[in-house]
């Protein structure tokens, strides 16, 4: 039989799971857990009553329109050019309305007559059809120059046209051959969906983990650390708090995805809208769920040492920052090597612990090649073991002061002479 049972110490998995149950249990069913989980919901409902009252107000604001100020002759072709080529010019077509005084429009300052208006006209065009002139606002009227133009080279062929007798060129019809994916529309389709995971993989980890840090700092102050490093060991206590937080985390996730879930649904969105991984969907999200325990275990591991180290809230916040700020620098660089065309650079962020998660998650979505991913997880997860164990340790020996050389001098101390 092993000491821990003939001592009647739990083993150190044993104990993780005590602990692990007791802090689960103590955080999904309290009140602040509920608020938390409803933090994030705000910001989408602001973002959405925004969206919706800019649309009502748009709606609410009629289309600027270009004012028409030629010979009655010229304006009548130019705004009959105008709706002949809408379908094909699309939203780059400008609204026209007939402005001025037909019979002295020709002379008639256009800057003078632009300011005269009082609806909606943002700029005038004036001239003739051979040579328009705009009169408006300089980025309104450089938006309009190319436009403009082809509706009025389009207003004089239909009026040698008529002169000759002959009714106007119907345009071509564009036959359209589309093509299901290119190589390089695949690749891009790719990146995107990478960058898009590696950004939710790393919001996901940063709000979820900050919980960690507070987490033994009321225990600290409670005494209660003290009686549950007496009973089992102090890797226990890590792992068990780490585990627990992953769980409700993973609570989190599952809540916040129904609810952005069906909000997407209603909308009409889908997965369809993104490329497809080189792994596959399933697979895919099979690994991002794996890589998002790896990020939060490695980063809440950090926490939970910086947390254990911390006498007050206060504390925790002020030693946290560079903690945060270091992650939010590793983001940058495995999103940056993701996208980089250089072998070296790619490599390296798939092997530092810290970026690993997050460009691996990349290369899921760019190679479906599976085994390198199986390797960068047990990298992942050793790395896990040792940041606990430092964690600890560094504990014991400098919160709990129960290093070794302590227990030897007790152990001298109680020793007969």
């Amino acid at each position: 039989m092993s000491n821990d049972h003939t001592s009647g110490r739990l083993s150190t998995l044993q104990a993780a799971m005590v602990i692990a149950r007791r802090d689960f249990s103590a955080i999904l069913f309290s009140r602040s857990f509920f608020i938390f989980l409803l933090g994030p919901l705000f910001p989408v409902i602001v973002a959405l009553a925004a969206g919706s009252i800019g649309q009502q107000v748009d709606s609410n604001i009629a289309r600027t329109t270009l004012g028409v100020a030629m010979s009655a002759t010229d304006s009548t072709a130019l705004i009959a050019a105008r709706q002949h080529m809408e379908p094909q010019l699309g939203g780059q077509a400008p609204d026209m309305v007939l402005i001025g005084d037909r019979g002295s429009s020709a002379s008639t300052d256009p800057g003078a007559l632009l300011r005269q208006q009082q609806g909606n006209v943002a700029a005038i065009v004036s001239g003739s059809l051979a040579k328009p002139v705009l009169t408006g606002a300089p980025g309104l009227i450089n938006a309009w120059q190319g436009p403009v133009s082809l509706i009025a080279a389009q207003a004089q062929d239909r009026a040698q046209q008529q002169a000759q007798g002959w009714g106007p060129s119907p345009f071509p019809t564009v036959a359209l051959a589309p093509v299901e994916n290119t190589n390089a529309a695949e690749r891009q389709g790719r990146m995107r969906t990478a960058q898009s995971a590696q950004t939710l993989l790393f919001l996901l980890t940063m709000l979820l983990a900050g919980m960690v840090l507070s987490n033994l700092v009321e225990e600290k102050a409670n005494k209660i650390i003290e009686v549950l490093a007496a009973a089992i060991p102090m890797n226990a206590v890590f792992y068990g708090k780490l585990f627990a937080m992953l769980g409700v985390s993973f609570v989190g996730i599952a809540a916040w995805g129904a609810t952005f879930g069906s909000l997407a649904i209603a909308g009409g969105h889908s997965l369809s809208e993104l490329v497809a991984p080189a792994v596959g969907w399933p697979l895919f999200i099979a690994l991002g769920i794996a890589y998002f325990t790896m990020a939060y275990l490695l980063l809440g591991s950090v926490f939970l040492t910086i947390g254990s180290m911390a006498a007050t809230v206060r504390e925790v916040q002020t030693l946290s920052m560079p903690a945060s700020m270091s992650q939010l620098m590793v983001f940058f660089f495995a999103t940056y090597a993701t996208a980089s065309a250089s072998a070296g650079l790619t490599l390296t962020a798939q092997l530092v612990p810290f970026s690993s998660p997050f460009a691996m998650l990349g290369k899921a979505a760019q190679d479906g090649v599976i085994w390198p991913h199986l390797a960068a997880l047990v990298w992942q997860a050793l790395w896990v073991a040792l940041v606990i164990h430092f964690g600890s340790n560094l504990f014991r020996r400098r919160v709990m002061k129960s290093g070794p050389q302590k227990i030897k001098a007790v152990k001298r101390k109680l020793q007969p002479a």
